[in-house]
């Protein structure tokens, strides 16, 4: 999926923007995320993830087409740690896997896997979260 795809999927969905409107906000969105990294280093996206910047230590590494050994500098990276809700439904497309396997060693006619059906939003927060509050 790409940026475009997000956009239309978004601008598809909530009928008052335009794509050009769902664009802007997606990039705004992004942008404000590379900010806040830049900034403090870290940014917690409840139900989604964690983004964090963590410093990598120099080492040293092989050309692998020459054998020569190659200082690699001390730099940083972003790290991500998907949220509770993210992994499980990950999961689930391992579930699925795993009962096609079955099915197919079952002696039953094997299909490619479908699309995991979606799981319901989660119960309405009594903070009252934007990402969990239900219409």
């Amino acid at each position: 999926m790409t940026k475009k795809d997000i956009v239309r999927t978004i601008s598809e969905e909530v009928e008052k923007l335009t794509q050009q409107q769902t664009k802007e906000v997606v990039q705004k969105t992004f942008d404000a995320i590379i900010d806040c990294l830049v900034r403090d280093g870290r940014i917690e996206l409840r139900n989604f993830g964690v983004f964090e910047v963590k410093p990598r230590a120099a080492r040293k590494a092989r050309n692998p087409r020459t054998g020569e050994q190659v200082e690699v500098p001390r730099k940083h990276v972003v790290t991500f740690k998907p949220g509770k809700h993210m992994e499980a439904r990950v999961r689930e497309l391992d579930e699925a896997e795993a009962r096609r396997l079955q099915d197919s060693e079952d002696g039953e006619k094997i299909t490619p896997p479908a699309a995991v059906p979606s799981e319901p939003p989660p119960p309405s927060s009594p903070q009252g979260r934007w990402d969990t509050d239900q219409p």
